[in-house]
């Protein structure tokens, strides 16, 4: 279980179960990624990530009222 030293920003609990948020897109690697700075597009509507530092996301949900918290975890 990834340590998260929070509560849950819905109901305050303390107790969280880990996860992913899965992404099945086309040309997808299966899991969501941060990537600091605003959205640009590139001439066929894509995002534009040449460069760009990309992070995991980690997703815990609340044991007490399902509430799903995301963190940006590491470096990908």
């Amino acid at each position: 279980m990834t340590q998260i030293e929070t509560n849950c920003s819905q109901c305050g609990g303390i107790e969280f179960e880990d996860g992913f948020a899965e992404d099945t897109g086309q040309g997808s690697s299966g899991y969501l990624r941060w990537i600091p700075g605003a959205l640009e597009r590139g001439i066929f509507g894509g995002a534009v990530r040449l460069g760009k530092p990309r992070r995991s996301i980690a997703a815990m949900r609340c044991v007490a009222c399902n509430h799903l918290e995301l963190y940006v975890a590491e470096d990908v």
